[in-house]
């Protein structure tokens, strides 16, 4: 109990052996400042449910009651209750006892050790490797019943070691372990941590893993397991729903590579690579930069002559390596002029856009591979056409170009059916973004493939033999006001 608060202000005051106390709480309870939510617990919150009150209290509580007990096993790692509301505490013998909302499972073991922490009072908690130890241990239960995390929920928190630290942590963290092992009599779950820490290190056969994440990690292609979880779920998204099939109308050479200009246009604009109209088809009539911006002239050239190419744009990945090959040539032509973002390259360190932080570059390749999954699972042109340029998008694997390179990719899932591309015009910029965002951050894959839905059944109607004509077309609907001009205008025979 806080010694400067009111007995009857507390949200959590614990029965005492002390007369003078035992008689002021009886009396509080007496008058309704207080209640009893528990055996030798009471509260001065008599508006939270008394579970609400346990759990928010939870480790006050047992440091308490329960002097010198170490929160272990899986509530070690996890922090929390189970989802059948259990904690696991190691103590001085093996009982079960029930609080509102939540089940202690005391089990008989050793007092806290050098290197446990202090968690609440007198409470401690299993530091990560006496934790990773006990969750090695036989249970006789499972799923949240059980005292252990999975063999693979293990991995996995061994694989996030050796992700954000490296091989050394790991390392440090097997040492420190064999050293607890001894201590604690717990050398046979020591024996299995070490053949998992060494099949992850790759130094033993990595047939003992079972965690997906773990054993890409043994084969050396270690992947960002949240961005897989987001592309997980937009593949769940676009599994479950029909897409409209648009024919593509631009067929003949003149009128794709008018369509390619305008694309390569909005793709480089969109990016900050801005031009004059004019200027820009004065550097694709002739191949020749301006000289007096070069690297952003070939940027505008390596983006058209990649999309302009109708071959080129009909190649599509049928292996998880061919996806990586492509991503590297095509990029090695968008960026030749910019030899300080290493094209044909993936990234050499981490890239940034605004608190959005992308795929760690130590797990791009992984990532990609991984990402493939779901790519391959999807039929429809436009369901691959979203799902790729998302992909590319999220995990960014180059140091520059990479929203260049993922529209590229999503059109040319299009190329390659036959189906009308994608452009994204300058005034569309914001939805685009915004879209693309929400999905990164909330998880929400809605409003991005309404987005892509929208801005496909307009670009459809982008159609002619000459680009005046196609020219025209963007003119009357905005396509060239910036997003704090005007809306885009959807033109006849859109939505």
């Amino acid at each position: 109990m806080e010694k400067n608060i009111p007995i009857h202000l507390q949200e959590i005051i614990f029965g005492s052996s002390d007369p003078k106390t035992s008689k002021l709480i009886s009396k509080l309870e007496k008058e309704g400042k207080v209640r009893k939510i528990s055996p030798r617990l009471y509260s001065g919150n008599l508006i939270d449910g008394a579970d609400i009150i346990v759990r928010r209290n939870i480790f006050t509580i047992l440091g308490h009651l329960y002097p010198g007990s170490v929160l272990s096993h899986r509530s070690a790692l996890e922090f929390k209750p189970t989802a059948t509301g259990q904690l696991f505490v190691t103590y001085t013998y093996n009982k079960k006892i029930s609080l509102p909302g939540i089940t202690i499972r005391f089990l008989e073991g050793y007092a806290p050790i050098e290197g446990d922490n202090k968690l609440a009072g007198e409470l401690f908690v299993s530091q990560r490797e006496r934790a990773l130890l006990e969750n090695l241990q036989v249970s006789r239960k499972l799923g949240p019943d059980s005292k252990t995390l999975t063999l693979p929920e293990i991995e996995e928190k061994l694989e996030q070691i050796v992700r954000v630290n490296g091989e050394d942590e790991l390392n440090k963290t097997r040492d420190l372990a064999r050293e607890i092992s001894i201590k604690l009599d717990l050398k046979a779950e020591f024996e299995k941590l070490d053949k998992m820490i060494s099949a992850l290190l790759s130094t033993q056969t990595s047939k003992i893993l079972k965690s997906p994440l773990a054993l890409a990690r043994a084969f050396g292609k270690p992947y960002d397991s949240s961005r897989y979880e987001l592309f997980d779920m937009l593949y769940q998204h676009l599994s479950q729903h029909e897409f409209k099939y648009f024919q593509d109308e631009n067929v003949e050479i003149q009128a794709y590579r008018n369509f390619a200009f305008f694309e390569s246009y909005f793709s480089n604009y969109i990016e900050g690579t801005e031009f004059e109209l004019d200027d820009a088809k004065k550097i694709i009539e002739t191949q020749i930069p301006l000289a007096a911006r070069n690297a952003d002239s070939h940027d505008i050239l390596g983006t058209y002559n990649l999309v302009s190419n109708k071959q080129e744009m009909s190649i599509v990945p049928d292996t998880a390596e061919e996806l990586l090959h492509i991503l590297k040539y095509r990029h090695q032509v968008l960026l030749s002029a910019r030899k300080d973002k290493n094209p044909g390259e993936f990234k050499d360190k981490n890239n940034f856009a605004g608190q959005t932080s992308f795929v760690d570059f130590k797990l791009v390749e992984g990532t990609l591979i991984k990402s493939f999954d779901y790519y391959g699972a999807l039929k429809h042109p436009f369901a691959k056409a979203v799902y790729i340029m998302f992909v590319i998008s999220e995990v960014h694997p180059f140091l520059d170009g990479n929203g260049r390179i993922a529209r590229l990719m999503m059109n040319a899932e299009l190329t390659q059916a036959n189906q009308s591309k994608i452009i994204i015009p300058t005034v569309y910029r914001e939805d685009y973004i915004l879209a693309i965002r929400k999905l990164t951050r909330q998880r929400s894959p809605d409003a991005y493939v309404r987005m892509l839905s929208k801005i496909r059944e307009y670009s459809t109607n982008i159609k002619g033999a000459t680009m005046e004509k196609m020219q025209k077309i963007l003119e009357t609907s905005n396509a060239f006001y910036e997003p704090n001009e005007g809306k885009l205008k959807l033109i006849q025979g859109t939505i």
